[in-house]
């Protein structure tokens, strides 16, 4: 009998990992087709996004290739720098550093300051913030959920790592990017299970903030009120928007054909990052959003299900926030384009222009890809021998990767099932 790897992804593991390739590829393709006629008037080379995003593309696979070994469960005596604990209080950390850099020597685009300039790229600190956040939540989570945390220390802790985050990245200003944050950590927590009454509390008080939020900053009210009739302005506040809609509109159902798009000849704004699902609405049509959508659905699911499969409860909570988040940034995305919400500036995952988006993102399927490895549900079949190929007296046996099996038909003697160690 040949026994196979003990760390082999489970069947929803290749899904996502295949949804996730495609959306690279194509985000690939998109970004070189919106940007290549700016990128040949600005810096005499049509390919120098393509360039930058095959690049980070490298880069994000190098990081989703070691996220995906890092075997979460092992138990290590005393300290361990591989701990949960210790990754997750790390990437935090160090979001929280980068965050308080940009307020000191940030670099400024569009009216807000989000990037540290490192000589080679331009890094957003706010983007690993999200990951970081969600870590510590998780961690946090399960320390509650083991009766380590009383639930007045766990709310405490959790206040004090998300709360100064979210202000931070207020101040840059980048309410999208903060909305998505918070977002993501309500999501871990109703995969971990905390009482809805909490959620519905969070909600009580987030939404009227983030209404007093928009009220005060008159761009962001002016988003809102060109979201609501961007036909009122079509000059200045709802003119991306309305562009964006041309596109849509211009693509039908089959699209114009690929590289055809006249909307990134300088009338439709972000359109290789933020609006770069326009440019594929009118380049592909009807047809192709739908497959970017199809895409973002078996990444979803399979996400999900790796989630739920696990049987270690950070793993769970892990894989199932971070599913979660990228879809919930990818729903954000397509909305705002296609007129359902205001513009949030969140781009596309995977498929915007983006180093620092498309490699954290990368890395985190990695994480998600650890829980399928390490901690995932994959059965065995083992083939007791008989007297036959074809006997009757052949059992079969389901062995799990926790060391337990359920077992059917021994010996041709009836049926049961059970788990042994």
């Amino acid at each position: 009998m040949s026994r196979p790897s003990a760390h082999r992804l489970t069947p929803a593991g290749y899904w996502l990992l295949g949804a996730t390739f495609l959306l690279v590829l194509g985000g690939i393709l998109m970004v070189y087709s919106a940007s290549s006629v700016a990128d040949y008037v600005q810096y005499e080379d049509s390919a120098y996004h393509l360039k930058k995003q095959a690049l980070f593309a490298l880069f994000g696979a190098v990081a989703l290739f070691g996220a995906s070994r890092w075997d979460f469960r092992r138990k290590h005596a005393g300290f361990s720098l591989l701990s949960p604990e210790v990754v997750a209080w790390a990437v935090w950390g160090v979001s929280f550093v980068g965050l308080l850099v940009v307020e000191i020597a940030g670099v400024g685009k569009w009216g807000a300051t989000r990037s540290i300039n490192l000589g080679f790229a331009y890094v957003q600190p706010s983007e690993y913030a999200k990951l970081g956040c969600l870590l510590v939540t998780a961690v946090l989570t399960v320390a509650w959920r083991k009766r380590r945390l009383d639930t007045r220390r766990y709310l405490g802790w959790l206040a004090g790592a998300v709360g100064p985050m979210a202000i931070l990245i207020m101040l840059q200003p980048d309410m999208g990017t903060t909305v998505s944050l918070l977002l993501g950590v309500v999501l871990v927590l109703w995969v971990g299970g905390v009482p809805g009454r909490w959620l519905g509390i969070a909600a009580g008080v987030g939404i009227p903030a983030a209404a007093l939020l928009i009220s005060l900053a008159g761009y962001r009210m002016e988003r809102v009120t060109s979201f609501l009739n961007p036909w009122a302005d079509p000059t200045d506040t709802g003119y991306q928007i309305i562009q964006s809609l041309y596109a849509f509109g211009s693509g039908g159902i089959n699209g114009i054909g690929l590289g055809l798009s006249r909307q990134k000849f300088f009338y439709l704004p972000a359109a290789h990052t933020d609006f770069v699902f326009a440019v594929i609405g009118e380049e592909l049509g009807l047809l192709g959003t739908i497959a970017v959508i199809a895409a973002f659905a078996v990444f979803a699911v399979a996400g999900m299900r790796i989630a739920f499969e696990s049987r270690d409860l950070f793993g769970r909570l892990m894989a199932g926030g971070l599913t979660a988040l990228i879809v919930a940034q990818a729903l954000m995305n397509m909305a705002a384009v296609t007129g359902l919400m205001p513009i949030t500036g969140i781009p596309l995952p995977f498929v915007s222009a983006g180093g620092s988006s498309l490699t954290l993102t990368l890395a985190c399927v990695g994480l998600i890809l650890a829980v399928s490895r390490y901690s995932g549900q994959t059965r065995v079949r083992l083939v007791r021998p008989g007297n036959g190929r074809g006997s009757k007296s052949a059992g079969t046996a389901e062995r799990w990767r926790d060391g337990g099996s359920r077992l059917s038909r021994v010996d041709g003697r009836g049926a049961f099932a059970g788990r042994g160690a």
